[in-house]
């Protein structure tokens, strides 16, 4: 069995995801998840990750990167997104806060963002702000009350206000999901950990590139700076403790 299948759900989230450093430790104990101090983050679930040029127009060597992205798109469409707007109407329902970050230049020039937005290679993105690839998939669009931050960082702890937003509303537990799983939902979960705050990364709405990269960055930043679970494991996980909030 490989590493991923063994790591991979349906084992419970106290067992899978175990790294070397933590293959003998305990068991860990369920993450606070008082709906009155939970937030859920939708990190860069964003129009331009949807966008994909005419395969018929490219050249051969663009058209094997085409395919070597097709498995990312089709996670993207038939997994991330539903699970993600699912996980928000659950959320939404209970009186969780919803919150949204973004990545996008708040210069049209693109020369407001940290520097690794602006190395050469793929991770080089300019979005400006105001245009429709830099904005949430409408599947998932914020609604009028819910917080959107916009970052020029991986990190949207390090790129915003957001750990201030966070402290102000009395949020101690966030809960991460989007896009990339070892980018900016990765650097974002290991800023949150380091201002202390209890953070759940849900498996099954995030995706990196390969999902073997998916799979490893969980193994990486579960149990020292996050708890990993599936989506249905966190519902159950926030609904035991709503039905003990009311008695």
């Amino acid at each position: 069995m490989s590493q991923n299948e063994n790591n991979a759900h349906p084992q419970s989230w106290k067992t899978a995801y175990r790294s070397f450093y933590y293959a003998d430790a305990p068991e860990p104990s369920p993450p606070p998840l008082d709906p009155a101090t939970t937030a859920l983050l939708v990190i860069d679930v964003q129009n331009t990750y949807r966008d994909r040029p005419d395969p018929q127009t490219l050249s051969p060597p663009e058209r094997a990167r085409y395919d070597a992205w097709t498995p990312f798109h089709a996670r993207f469409e038939n997994v991330l997104v539903p699970n993600i707007r699912a996980l928000l109407k659950h959320c939404r329902d209970l009186g969780i806060e919803c919150m949204f970050a973004r990545i996008a230049a708040l210069k049209r020039d693109g020369r407001d963002r940290s520097l690794s937005q602006k190395l050469p290679g793929w991770n080089n993105i300019l979005l400006p702000h105001r245009d429709t690839p830099s904005q949430v998939v409408p599947e998932l669009a914020p609604l009028e009350d819910e917080i959107v931050v916009t970052k020029t960082t991986d990190s949207a702890v390090t790129g915003t206000n957001l750990r201030l937003l966070l402290d102000n509303m009395g949020i101690r537990t966030v809960i991460c999901v989007g896009v990339f799983t070892d980018q900016c939902v990765s650097s974002t979960v290991r800023s949150l950990a380091d201002e202390s705050f209890h953070v759940v990364v849900v498996e099954d709405c995030c995706a990196a590139g390969t999902d073997a990269l998916h799979h490893r960055e969980l193994e990486i930043i579960n149990n020292i700076y996050c708890n990993v679970m599936a989506s249905d494991e966190l519902r159950a996980l926030i609904d035991a403790k709503s039905a003990t909030a009311r008695g």
